[in-house]
């Protein structure tokens, strides 16, 4: 494997990571990165480098941002938004890895890009679940403006510095792990 394949690797990894969070914004800032030249992508995925894409993707993602600020339509957005993030989190990484095999390509992007998003998204979910339950949606608002923020973080460091985007990654991981071990009930063996 070259460096330009890993550096690819952490760079869809770290987009698929931001998709758990927003499903549009980091598919925007992929679109940005492309348009302006900043990252190449996969011949079949050149369309969203197209100004098109890049006007669709932008309108889609501040809807999207300021839908979230809105108690209750998140809950609802969540309960869309968590298949919606395996499939785009699995389209940011097939979009970005280069010179792999395709069967390795899009095995990577399924377990690595969807899974990464998925399991992210279930966790943010969760998270305003219990938001919403314990403050009647009241501190949701802020729950948004933490996952929007990390989301714009960990976008921007996917096309800028990569390798910096996967520490996000396992830190975000890590923490999400902890949180639920944290929570998971404990069983009793009597």
């Amino acid at each position: 494997m070259t460096s330009e394949t890993i550096i690819s690797i952490f760079l869809g990894i770290g987009l698929a990571a931001s998709v758990g969070f927003r499903v549009f914004l980091p598919l925007f800032a992929l679109s940005l990165a492309a348009y302006f030249g900043v990252w190449e992508l996969n011949q079949h995925w050149v369309w969203i480098g197209s100004l098109a894409a890049l006007i669709v993707l932008g309108v889609a993602t501040i809807v999207e941002l300021m839908a979230y600020f809105i108690p209750w339509v998140d809950n609802l957005l969540d309960s869309l938004a968590i298949p919606l993030a395996a499939i785009a989190g699995t389209a940011v990484m097939v979009s970005t890895v280069a010179n792999l095999d395709p069967v390795v390509t899009w095995s990577l992007a399924i377990i690595a890009g969807g899974g990464t998003a998925t399991a992210i998204k279930g966790a943010s979910a969760a998270g305003r679940v219990v938001s919403t339950t314990t403050t009647g949606g009241l501190a949701n608002p802020l729950v948004a403006a933490v996952e929007s923020g990390t989301a714009i973080v960990v976008s921007t460091a996917s096309i800028f510095a990569p390798i910096l985007a996967m520490v996000l990654v396992i830190i975000i991981l890590i923490f999400i792990f902890y949180i639920y071990r944290k929570l998971r009930p404990r069983i009793k063996n009597d």
